[in-house]
């Protein structure tokens, strides 16, 4: 089985290099890399990790760790991904097909961020010609395990730019607060219109996850209103 290890380590080099030594000494075998971030001195990079079968997911946090100066932020089951070259496939998936391109953009995110789930979504009254009722979402498009939204208050909304959204605020359903879902959002062409994507048991949303967000919403956006002119 594969999983996703989401490493902070020293800047330097023969960090990554005695990571992999140490993961190889519990028979690990690293499929594919990710650079998820950099900041002074320290570097965030996910590790997608085989481990043969039988072999519990805890000896990967203890090898990674004898390495001075690693922590593992997190290790979560691999959706099936390996490597960056998934954003290139969803940028040409937009491109190519502009009338389908927020069915792609929610279909592939799960995959591109390692996420548990991705909606666009619509929030608009209840009534449209009523006045003050509740909000209602309307789902666009999904991709992965999509949530039922249908007795979700939308309180993300509107949006106006790309954030991570708080998992413990009050219109978050308990369900997701119980596994600890981390979310992103970025606004598509109105601040009513929405692309949300959920990390089902962290890792957090990293700032640099929220700006490759914001880039592919933006594309959408553009190519969308290419449609309509």
């Amino acid at each position: 089985m594969s999983f996703v290890l989401r490493l902070l380590l020293p800047d330097r080099p023969g960090s990554l290099g005695a990571v992999a030594t140490a993961l190889g000494m519990v028979d690990a075998d690293i499929l594919a890399m990710d650079i998820v971030e950099r900041s002074p001195g320290v570097a965030v990079d996910d590790l997608v990790v085989e481990l043969p079968s039988g072999r519990q997911p805890d000896v990967l946090i203890t090898a990674a760790e004898t390495v001075p100066g690693v922590r593992v932020e997190s290790v979560r089951p691999d959706p099936g991904v390996a490597g960056r070259h998934r954003e290139w496939e969803l940028v040409e998936a937009i491109t190519a097909d502009p009338s389908h391109a927020v069915q792609a953009l929610a279909r592939m995110l799960p995959q591109v961020l390692r996420a548990g789930w991705a909606v666009v979504v619509k929030v608009g009254p209840e009534d449209a010609g009523a006045r003050g009722g509740r909000d209602r979402v309307e789902l666009l498009a999904g991709g992965g395990g999509v949530p039922d939204l249908s007795a979700v208050d939308p309180g993300w909304a509107p949006v106006r730019e790309p954030a991570v959204l708080d998992g413990e605020a009050g219109w978050v359903p308990q369900d997701w607060k119980d596994i600890g879902t981390e979310m992103a959002v970025a606004p598509l062409w109105s601040p009513e219109v929405a692309v949300i994507v959920g990390r089902p048991g962290g890792p957090a949303m990293r700032a640099s996850e929220v700006s490759r967000l914001a880039h592919l919403a933006g594309l959408v956006t553009v190519v969308v209103a290419g449609i309509h002119h």
